[in-house]
């Protein structure tokens, strides 16, 4: 159990647990009971993902990454890939349990993720291929409230989805920066191994623009719903607060030289993605203020104690 909790990332299950809720936080009405269950899918899924994604990884990981369990042994790759299946068929369940919409899109999400090593091999396809999947459990999150897909193209989700596509496609580009080598021996021709870091980070510069962009219209579409203006004041210190994460992590990765010291750069990424859609969450839900709080607090301390530093 402590093999596979490793291997699942508990410090990057935030990252997927915000977007569920910002998701979640377009739904009218939703029971504390169905928010309960539909988070704890939504913060769980990040980890079955990614310990799927690991049985198809452990060549590079073992150069990059040799702490994790698969790597080492200590857990199979059928222990590993059974476990997760399981747990995203449980996570797709809850999802469809509110829309049996959701079985298609789970579908959709595992076979995305049973093929990703394929297309992380392509330098054109890791990061959009990676942030289509992530994007689909943000809808997943949104329709299990019984919406259409009517509603899920309309502004302001359109935008929501977007910011989420464009921001994660960075958080994966960014965290290639750790693996480059890695990578090069193994055969994964990502954007750094084939153009290198200069091109790699302008690129992530982009990423990093259109998220902030997509989310700051979000924001003007839902101008005048906050209902107070301490909500209002929180929402906006959130999305600050998260763009200026952004410009640090940035700069950052303009500067980095070798893959031990790309990890300086990617946190700040993740900081910006979670702070970015909280600050969404709360125009349309402040009465999650207190909880969105103490959600990034928690990343903050569990970010802290991940087992190597400069894995993210």
């Amino acid at each position: 159990m402590k093999a596979y909790v490793i291997t699942m990332r508990p410090y990057l299950m935030f990252v997927s647990g915000i977007t569920g809720l910002v998701g979640m936080a377009f739904i009218p009405r939703l029971s504390v009971s169905d928010f309960i269950l539909r988070f704890m899918a939504s913060f769980l899924s990040y980890g079955f993902g990614q310990a799927l994604t690991d049985c198809f990884q452990i060549d590079t990981d073992t150069i990059s990454s040799p702490y994790r369990p698969l790597t080492r042994g200590l857990i199979s790759r059928m222990q590993a890939f059974v476990t997760s299946a399981l747990g995203l068929t449980f996570c797709i369940a809850i999802f469809a349990g509110g829309n049996l919409l959701n079985l298609l899109l789970g579908a959709a999400a595992g076979s995305g993720l049973a093929t990703y090593t394929y297309f992380k091999r392509r330098w054109w396809g890791g990061p959009f291929y990676n942030a289509w999947i992530v994007a689909v459990l943000c809808s997943m999150a949104f329709l299990s409230g019984g919406q259409s897909f009517s509603h899920l193209v309309s502004a302001p989700m359109t935008w929501v989805l977007l910011s989420v596509l464009f921001g994660y496609a960075n958080f994966v580009l960014s965290g290639y920066f750790k693996d480059i080598e890695a990578d090069r021996a193994t055969g994964y021709h990502t954007l750094p191994v084939v153009f290198g870091r200069s091109i790699s980070a302008w690129t992530s510069d982009g990423l990093a623009l259109g998220s902030a962009v997509f989310a700051a219209a979000s924001a003007l579409s839902l101008s005048g719903t906050t209902p107070s203006a301490f909500a209002d004041l929180v929402r906006w210190v959130f999305f600050l607060a998260a763009v200026a994460v952004s410009l640090l992590a940035q700069m950052r990765l303009h500067r980095v030289t070798t893959d031990d010291g790309a990890h300086r750069a990617l946190v700040p990424v993740v900081h910006s993605y979670i702070l970015l859609l909280s600050s969404i969450a709360i125009a349309q839900k402040p009465e999650w203020i207190g909880f969105l709080i103490l959600f990034y607090a928690a990343f903050i301390i569990v970010l802290r104690v991940r087992p190597a530093e400069n894995q993210i």
